[in-house]
């Protein structure tokens, strides 16, 4: 039936949480709930990067537009543990990725045949999400295990970025993404593999830690990878780390600021 996919419960993937142990209306009420910062953090993420998007790229309005919908289709996954609603949740990540690598995979990583030409790497992405989503509808039960695996190569590269950059602040908030997107894979793998252990330890929750962990991961490493575009093909327009509220507290939001927002540039995007 056409409508079958939309059904609670027909989809294979089941976390670690007891179904419909807290809400008789929602599946895994944890890891619901635990999406939030998805869908509360990016609007104040479009705000603190307005500059940036109008003197650099409007792209990165997407990206914070993609990871809301990564919120929602995660959520509504959790709350069903129906297949359409898994496809949902991996394809937002899956185009996330994508966006991102678009808009700022720093050049020296392409492929060759790209040419260090941006537009040309872009299409490439997009082709290959276009694949990627169909593949995806063909193999839905190995989403989860390729999505995380595409996370390596952004933390190598994120690795080898960190060894040029010059300023400390961006350079401590790298770490500080990268050790945060470990706990992140501990918490995924622990409630993925070894469900039975925490279950008899009465905490089957690592799933939600996930989310709240992976999200601080993605946003703050998307803002070092917005800093690396910005220095390495615009310096001109002068990038600079700040936080929000409190500039001084680097535990705030971070995001970068023009400080020459009306410098010439001519660029390939």
């Amino acid at each position: 039936m056409a409508w079958e996919h939309l059904r609670p419960g027909t989809s294979p993937v089941d976390w670690c949480e007891g179904n419909y142990e807290i809400s008789s209306n929602i599946a895994e009420f944890v890891n619901t709930i635990s999406n939030f910062l998805f869908i509360l953090l990016p609007p104040i993420l479009m705000c603190l990067f307005k500059d940036y998007g109008r003197f650099v790229t409007p792209g990165i309005h997407l990206v914070w537009t993609l990871l809301i919908i990564v919120g929602l289709s995660s959520m509504y996954f959790h709350a069903t543990l129906s297949l359409l609603g898994q496809l949902l949740d991996e394809l937002a990540i899956l185009w996330v990725f994508m966006a991102a690598y678009s808009l700022f995979c720093p050049k020296r990583y392409y492929p060759k045949f790209c040419n260090k030409n941006r537009r040309v790497f872009s299409i490439l992405m997009f082709v290959s999400a276009v694949t990627a989503t169909g593949l995806s509808l063909w193999k839905p039960i190995v989403n989860a295990f390729v999505l995380m695996a595409m996370g390596v190569p952004t933390m190598y590269m994120l690795y080898k970025e960190l060894k040029r950059v010059r300023d400390q602040r961006v350079y401590r908030l790298g770490l500080r993404s990268t050790a945060v997107w470990l706990i992140a894979v501990f918490c995924w793998i622990n409630d993925r593999m070894f469900c039975d252990v925490w279950s008899a330890i009465s905490f089957p929750y690592l799933h939600g830690f996930w989310h709240v962990f992976i999200f601080i991961a993605s946003y703050t490493v998307l803002v070092v990878y917005a800093y690396f575009y910005v220095e390495n093909e615009l310096p001109q327009r002068q990038p600079l780390l700040k936080y929000w509220p409190v500039d001084e507290f680097e535990f705030g939001i971070p995001f970068i600021s023009i400080q020459n927002p009306g410098a010439h540039y001519k660029s390939d995007i």
